[in-house]
């Protein structure tokens, strides 16, 4: 028998789409029974339990039954996604009997060709429709897997130009199909893109298998794979052509080519080429088009045309957050100021405790897409429980993009505050250059199930650059998530921060002091809440920072998510005098195209009085 690839379309819906619904311990459902009953949840828990009651009752509702015997695991999917009921069997609660009886009697055929991409060859499947009740059937599918078919013989191979191309020589060897090995085809077809893919990805466009089949013998017991792949001529990019943007000067525009001239050919290049114009905000339609018909010499030139977005916006927005209270903010835009690309942007934002203008004006730099000069004022008012500060402040900044991820900055920040803290009132001014070094790489922006995300700073001032105090600060931050079985995830998250060389305490204004506390440090506390106290028993910040939080979200739904967190840390002036104020708590997230929306029950631990703040946030923050 011979089968050139796979016999059905369908072979692996089931199983790449579809998976048994994930499982809880008890003893992990017991304790988060536990901890949201001690919240009072009792309410949301009865709710949710009466809606899933609710659910299985419907399902178990259903007039035509499908049950499947014989098989577990990943086959057992396929073979119930291909004898999923097609649409109209069952019309408001009533069987259309002539079409359920001929469904039975194809459910033979669409079982064993189910099971065949598992290899299972072999199979003896029987099929019973039963009636169970009135107006209610159960079609029973049983099966007898049999022997499965294995590998005897593998012949893979690349020809042409690319046959001693280093990644297409180790695909080759690394097969993930060898003999004796049980047929599984999804193996097989996944090994087999994958090698054209990597063939095209190095640039070799005319590849082309001419040798792609699965020989099965007559009594379906051993098969022998034969897949030949000729490699074809290796191509490169050549010139590249921009349309549709006048208005930009031409090297400011290159800057989002991820390739030059004479690089190897790759459609992924060109895909973020695509995305990078797409999220510079200033094109409404991007389109980047590899012309391999002109191409001379395996050199391809590449057209992209671009449809320009108005440079000028105006955005309102208003929001909440149990940090800085209810907010609206004004946003204005210049993309293209003076047509060269440079970017103006104006920002009022006023909130119930934070106020405050920002000005900024970048200069893009050529060398890529991270890298600009910035000129930015700020002035800010903020007023809350621990203390209240103004200030006035004026940056520049030099930025520069380092790998794939990484932003690298030099900036020199000329600031005067005046502050209030506790019983104390003074002002500062400081002259304050600095480094920092950030990166980080998420799966998705949105909802991330994976990635990191780290940032370094240091900076530092003395009296002889015009200062009013001497000090060094280091400061290091990141983050951590990772997916787990059940549709869970684990992020883990910290900060620390020391101040070195410093003059009294008293000296620093409250942007240079550490504190703890709010809506994304220590849960349960109120923002900037934590850290040393002064006579008075008043917070007044600290010399050092640290603070770590480790939460469990499980997914619901599509679009929501719960979690347990835990978090620790505060702000001191000696090692010895630290102490870890504690929260714990639950989450509920609700995630939308624009970002996630974050409601926190947390509580303190470990304090004689504890007490229950929620928090609110938009957006991911790790």
């Amino acid at each position: 028998m011979l089968y050139p690839g796979l016999k059905a379309k369908n072979y692996f819906t089931g199983f790449v789409g579809g998976s048994p619904a994930p499982h809880i311990s008890p003893s992990a459902a017991h304790l988060c029974f536990r901890l949201l009953l001690s919240w009072r949840h009792r309410a949301i828990v009865a709710g949710i339990f009466w809606l899933l009651f609710l659910t299985n009752s419907a399902w178990g509702a259903e007039p035509v039954e499908v049950a499947v015997e014989g098989v577990d695991g990943a086959a057992l999917a396929n073979v119930q996604e291909a004898l999923a009921l097609p649409a109209g069997l069952v019309t408001d609660g009533r069987v259309d009997m002539l079409w359920l009886e001929r469904f039975a009697g194809m459910a033979d055929e669409k079982a064993q060709t189910a099971l065949e991409p598992f290899g299972f060859y072999n199979a003896r499947v029987t099929v019973n429709l039963d009636r169970v009740g009135e107006g209610k059937y159960r079609l029973r599918i049983g099966v007898e897997p049999g022997t499965p078919v294995r590998v005897t013989a593998v012949n893979v191979g690349v020809e042409g130009p690319g046959a001693h191309e280093g990644p297409l020589a180790r695909m080759v060897d690394e097969f993930p199909l060898g003999k004796g090995d049980v047929l599984l085809q999804q193996q097989y077809e996944e090994a087999k893109g994958t090698l054209m893919a990597k063939a095209q990805e190095l640039g070799y466009l005319d590849a082309a298998f001419t040798r792609h089949e699965i020989r099965i013998d007559g009594a379906k017991r051993g098969a022998i794979i034969e897949l030949l792949l000729k490699s074809g001529e290796q191509y490169l990019f050549d010139g590249t052509t921009i349309e549709g943007a006048p208005d930009y000067p031409d090297g400011f525009l290159r800057r989002n080519l991820t390739y030059r001239s004479g690089d190897l050919f790759s459609y992924d290049r060109l895909g973020e080429t695509q995305l990078n114009f797409t999220n510079s905000e200033r094109f409404r339609d991007v389109t980047v088009t590899p012309e391999k018909e002109a191409a001379q010499g395996y050199r391809v030139p590449v057209l992209v045309r671009l449809k320009q977005s108005p440079r000028r916006s105006i955005r309102p927005g208003v929001g909440y957050g149990t940090d800085t209270g209810g907010r609206f903010s004004l946003r204005y835009r210049d993309l293209n100021l003076l047509h060269l690309g440079h970017e103006f942007s104006a920002n009022l934002y006023i909130a119930e405790r934070l106020q405050g203008l920002a000005l900024k004006y970048s200069v893009p730099g050529y060398r890529d897409l991270r890298s600009s000069t910035s000129l930015q004022l700020n002035l800010q008012r903020e007023d809350v429980s621990t203390y209240t500060s103004r200030l006035i402040a004026l940056e520049l900044d030099r930025n520069r993009g380092f790998g794939k991820r990484g932003v690298g900055t030099a900036y020199l920040k000329l600031q005067q505050e005046e502050f209030t803290i506790g019983a104390q009132d003074s002002s500062s001014r400081l002259v304050l250059p600095g480094l920092r070094y950030a990166e980080d790489r998420y799966d998705n922006p949105i909802r991330p199930a994976r990635g990191y995300r780290f940032a370094l700073e240091s900076r530092g001032t003395h009296q002889f650059l015009g200062s009013d105090t001497s000090l060094l600060q280091l400061i290091a931050e990141g983050g951590y998530i990772t997916p787990l079985p059940w549709r869970l995830t684990l992020q883990v998250r910290g900060k620390t921060g020391v101040t070195l060389l410093k003059d009294s305490l008293s000296d620093l204004p409250p942007t240079l002091r550490f504190f703890a506390g709010g809506d994304h440090s220590v849960r349960g506390y109120s923002y900037q809440n934590l850290g040393p106290r002064d006579a008075n028993g008043r917070v007044k910040g600290g010399n050092h920072l640290l603070f770590g939080s480790i939460e469990m979200e499980r997914a619901l739904f599509n679009n929501w998510g719960v979690s347990l967190f835990y978090d620790a840390g505060n702000a001191f002036d000696s090692v010895p005098d630290l102490h870890l104020a504690l929260g714990v708590g639950a989450g509920l997230h609700y995630y939308t195209p624009v970002g996630a929306l974050n409601l926190y029950v947390a509580r303190q631990l470990g304090v004689s009085n504890p007490s229950t703040h929620i928090h609110f946030t938009v957006g991911f923050e790790l």
